[in-house]
């Protein structure tokens, strides 16, 4: 029996059930990107997806979009644009509000950090209500910039999140649960 990356890379992350809140089964990446090599499987397996796509920034949701969209754009020879929680860009921004179980919260980029038809790849660790996600690509879309794909390390396929993405870009989830 042959294990594939994907396996390989399953096995690093710990489960931990009812964290934060009971029923909920927590997938902790941090064990899997402490260890060198499955940190770059994962760089390498999320470039390779897109390194056909002509991009221009990749765009990382705080916090955990950073940790695989900066090593991400420096592989891909692009720009890095933070999407970063309120009052958190020191310049004008651009803000989109998204739904949460209880309330709304909301994510910024600055009003500068995309020219008109740049093209834009959104990176993030999680793909699992599709909230902060559908977010990020209106304020792509609202900036003026072009999105050519959204990647995601693990998706929760249960919670329907790809349901609210966009259907005129690539979407990849290395890992599904």
């Amino acid at each position: 029996m042959t294990i594939t990356l994907e396996d390989m890379v399953k096995g690093k992350i710990r489960s931990i059930a009812d964290f934060p809140k009971p029923g909920i089964m927590f997938r902790d990446i941090t064990t899997a990107i402490k260890d060198a090599e499955t940190l770059q499987i994962i760089i390498d397996y999320l470039c390779d997806a897109f390194k056909d796509e002509k991009i221009d920034y990749i765009a990382g949701i705080e916090s955990r979009g950073f940790i695989f969209g900066m090593p991400m754009a420096y592989k891909l020879g692009c720009g890095f644009v933070p999407v970063r929680k309120p009052n958190k860009l020191p310049a004008e921004t651009l803000s989109q509000e998204y739904e949460l179980e209880y309330g709304t919260d909301k994510i910024e980029i600055h009003k500068d950090a995309f020219g008109a038809g740049d093209n834009v790849l959104i990176i993030d660790d999680l793909l699992a209500t599709g909230g902060t996600a559908e977010a990020a690509a209106k304020l792509v879309k609202k900036s003026g910039a072009k999105l050519v794909g959204m990647g995601f390390l693990i998706e929760l396929e249960a919670l329907n999140g790809r349901n609210k993405l966009p259907d005129d870009c690539k979407i990849v989830s290395m890992l599904k649960y």
